[in-house]
């Protein structure tokens, strides 16, 4: 037995403070405590002393001097390494946290604060009805993108209250388990696949009260878009290092909020972060669908990627307010609630034949043994100094992953005048449907860069199936792969978008319509052409979509953005390591970009497929990366934290490991391990 003069010498005075609502009540609690009670054994002594009935269950110390949670409740504090200095606060793991969402609306509610980003966005997605939670992330407005707003705000006028969607009182957020009927990963259809209206169970989910369908909507319908003021108001990068400043902000997915500095009620955004889209279902992802269309519905509009007049005139038709807002507004004013005309079971047969891949498919061991080919006359063009450019005729053959080009077709037996081999290369689409262009501009990564190589076809179908060919074999796929059709018919699709004849009707509408073309299209647009012409424009453009549904149109304006050149690149500045000169990095689902500050012009392609291993030296924050063929990169990140970089490059790895199992549970462990690092 210790004595009581032994007791006294082992035992400390421990200061604690507790954040709680109770203004009568004191908060900071100073305690005789001993090194070897664990923390659990703590949180009890400290309930007894506060004398307060109520739920403590959610309440965990966060140690404010190290920035952790001791939520090992059987660890001594001996073990934690708690003396006699440290500040303890006992709060509350779950907190108030508004997210901006990609259709820019603003929602509030209950997030955990001690998990780890990754399991808190897992949890929101789950409240929003969001499946493939690892697609997105939280992200924090970096200071560059806030500076430029505060300029612009002095002399805007004072803006209008935000309508803020509260989801506190979710079953989620409320620490609940989630409905069956929400979260689903069964074959039940929860949306319709025709208007995106939730299905009654769904809309049940959200309230009780009046407000659930107004509720539901606002996440899976598109809404009247915004003023042309709004977008003149808000961020608008000009240049590679303004875009590089638009990824600085990723959270750390292998932490927690708090031990990020994230604060009880402030503002993050909510967006996806890789750009890999698996298993899109109309019937399952209205939320999803719609988010990612806002997502690129705004990247379009604020000129985050670049894309042709003809491109943008196509967005334009397919987000304008009397054709997606139009269909947005009626379906709300449906009874959402009506019984669906389709069977359910007809339906998920049939939505299985569409998303199961393989329906379709010729005979498999033909596809094996026999790899089709291309061949075919097409103009081959080279850039020359002056600005002149080598235009010629030859017999190209297109087999596996590489091209060959003959004088002519009688040639083709023999040597051809050059062998490209496609894998690695960049594939941009050259194109002006109106002025019967079809280009492919290949660039093909050599020792010292990118060689430069146009091609020309004569006709959409000839240049449909060849970028479809180029672009499978610069991901080291070639033609005898199931999804070289698919591509095929998703460029004729995207190209017959693009072939629009003015009718009369679209002539005279006009002076009847009543929008703002400024809503639809970039600022450098609409300095371009007048409000009415602008108009006419959009309308001609619309004669092709004019029939579509409102979930068509949202996935096509998908796989229009995704189809343009600068898709799914996020832009940090870096120096690599031997250059005295800074290099904007883009980082793609499948490959690594080095790209001219300057000209914008590519340098170098380093594909994920080709990558050996990857590590960061966490001293001096560098990154290095080793490919096949003894090729070594290492280079330090100037826009960002190193950490995200590596994360996007383990993220993307672990998306490619996902497969359509509708039962399947993410493997958490493996992401941290791909993203983690080891700092």
């Amino acid at each position: 037995m210790a004595s009581s003069t032994e007791y006294g010498w082992r035992t400390w005075e421990l200061s604690l403070t507790v954040d709680h609502q109770h203004e009568d009540v004191k908060k900071e609690f100073p305690l005789q405590v001993t090194g070897d009670l664990h923390v659990g054994g703590l949180m009890l002594k400290l309930v007894e002393e506060i004398k307060i009935a109520q739920d403590w269950s959610d309440y965990a110390f966060w140690w404010e001097q190290k920035k952790c949670w001791l939520l090992k409740t059987h660890w001594t504090l001996d073990k934690w390494g708690v003396q006699a200095d440290a500040k303890l606060i006992f709060t509350t793991q779950h907190k108030m946290l508004r997210l901006r969402l990609p259709n820019m609306k603003t929602v509030r509610l209950k997030v955990s604060f001690s998990s780890t980003v990754f399991r808190a966005v897992s949890d929101i997605c789950k409240m929003l009805n969001i499946r493939r939670p690892e697609e997105l992330s939280l992200l924090k407005q970096s200071e560059g993108t806030l500076k430029k707003k505060k300029k612009k705000d002095k002399n805007s006028k004072e803006p209008a209250t935000e309508d803020i969607l509260d989801l506190s009182d979710s079953p989620v957020s409320s620490g609940l388990p989630a409905n069956a009927g929400l979260y689903s990963k069964t074959m039940t259809p929860i949306y319709d696949p025709v208007s995106g209206s939730p299905a009654s169970s769904t809309i049940t989910w959200f309230s009780d009260g009046s407000s659930s369908e107004q509720n539901c909507s606002i996440l899976a319908l598109s809404h009247p878009t915004c003023s042309p003021e709004m977008l003149a108001e808000m961020y608008q990068p000009r240049t590679l290092a303004d875009k590089a400043k638009l990824n600085a902000g990723w959270l750390d997915s292998s932490r927690s909020l708090m031990e990020q500095g994230v604060q009880e009620e402030e503002q993050l955004f909510l967006r996806f972060k890789y750009y890999t889209f698996f298993d899109l279902n109309p019937k399952y992802d209205a939320v999803r669908i719609n988010q990612i269309y806002e997502q690129a519905r705004w990247a379009i509009l604020l000129e985050e990627i670049d894309c042709t007049e003809e491109e943008m005139l196509i967005f334009a038709a397919l987000q304008a307010q009397y054709h997606v807002s139009k269909l947005s507004l009626s379906s709300e004013t449906q009874d959402s609630t009506c019984e669906s005309e389709v069977d359910e079971v007809e339906a998920a047969l049939s939505n299985l034949e569409v998303t199961l891949e393989g329906g379709n498919k010729s005979n498999i061991l033909e596809d094996i043994t026999d790899i089709p080919k291309l061949a075919d006359y097409l103009k081959l063009v080279r850039p020359k100094k002056l600005a002149l450019k080598a235009i010629k005729t030859y017999w190209f053959v297109f087999r596996d992953t590489s091209i060959s080009y003959f004088k002519n077709k009688e040639s083709a037996q023999g040597e051809p005048v050059e062998k490209l081999n496609l894998k690695g290369c960049e594939v941009v689409p050259d194109v002006n449907v109106a002025a019967k262009k079809f280009g492919i501009k290949l660039l093909i990564p050599v020792a010292d860069g990118m060689n430069e190589v146009y091609l020309r076809c004569d006709n959409e179908d000839q240049y449909a199936r060849w970028m479809a060919a180029c672009v499978l074999a610069s991901k080291a796929r070639t033609m005898a792969d199931s999804s070289y059709q698919p591509e095929v018919q998703k460029i004729l699709s995207f190209l017959q978008m693009k072939n629009w004849t003015m009718s009369s009707q679209a002539a005279s509408e006009p002076e009847n319509v009543d929008m703002k073309p400024e809503c639809f299209v970039s600022p450098r647009y609409i300095k371009k052409f007048k409000s009415k012409q602008l108009t006419a424009r959009i309308l001609e453009a619309h004669q092709n979509v004019s029939q579509m549904s409102l979930v068509e149109a949202k996935l096509r304006f998908i796989q229009a953005w995704q189809s343009l050149p600068e898709f799914g690149l996020s832009y940090y500045i870096v120096r690599f390591k031997g250059s005295k000169k800074d290099d904007v990095l883009g980082v793609s689902y499948n490959r690594l970009i080095r790209i001219d500050m300057a000209t914008g012009d590519p340098i170098t392609t380093w594909r994920f497929s080709n990558m050996k291993q990857w590590n960061v030296n966490w001293e001096i924050r560098q990154v290095a990366i080793e490919f096949d063929q003894n090729v070594f990169i290492a280079f330090t990140c100037l826009s960002a934290d190193c950490k995200i970089i590596h994360e996007y490059i383990g993220g993307y790895i672990f998306l490619s490991t996902r497969s359509k199992d509708h039962n399947e549970t993410l493997d958490e462990e493996l992401f941290h391990k791909l993203t983690g690092g080891q700092e």
